[in-house]
């Protein structure tokens, strides 16, 4: 069986992005699913290649049971558009950036990451790494709504075919 491949983006892959990583990997163990996903994240800027996540998105993660400090930063490549089925944008700068990077023959692979979620009413994933702890609460919030949304949706999808 095919695995699908889904690649969280955000700027400089150490908040919001990993973050997303981690939900999604918890939620699919949990789920017994993990086995059909090959996950990753990456960021649209080099800003922090090699880092691991903020330490203040590992600690708000870390208190819902979800572990980020084995991730490491990594730019975005252009075999990323090949390789993956999903590449899940946080914000509109990210989504625009991986759009206009992107070849013509994978452009439906780059979505919005919070369209998963659509009881939230908004798009974009706010970046905490400026805010406070509230921020990285908030971000948590939604990418676990998000997470729920898009794994209902890929099951929905195959369920049908």
């Amino acid at each position: 069986m095919k695995k699908t491949k889904v690649l969280f983006v955000c700027m400089g892959n150490i908040c919001r992005s990993p973050t997303a990583e981690g939900v999604f990997a918890k939620l699919i163990k949990e789920k017994k699913v993990d086995h059909q996903f090959d996950i990753d994240s990456a960021g649209t800027h080099a800003y922090h290649i090699g880092e691991q996540p903020d330490l203040r998105s590992q600690k708000a993660a870390r208190a819902r049971d979800v572990h980020l400090s084995h991730l490491r930063a990594r730019k975005v490549v252009m075999g990323d558009f090949e390789d993956f089925d999903f590449l899940l944008a946080m914000d509109d700068d990210n989504y625009t950036t991986l759009i206009n990077a992107c070849p013509a023959a994978h452009k439906h692979k780059v979505q919005y990451f919070l369209d998963y979620a659509p009881q939230l009413n908004e798009r974009e994933v706010p970046d905490p790494y400026y805010g406070g702890e509230y921020g990285f609460e908030r971000v948590l919030d939604m990418i676990e709504a998000a997470s729920e949304g898009f794994l209902t949706s890929l099951q929905a999808t195959q369920h049908r075919n």
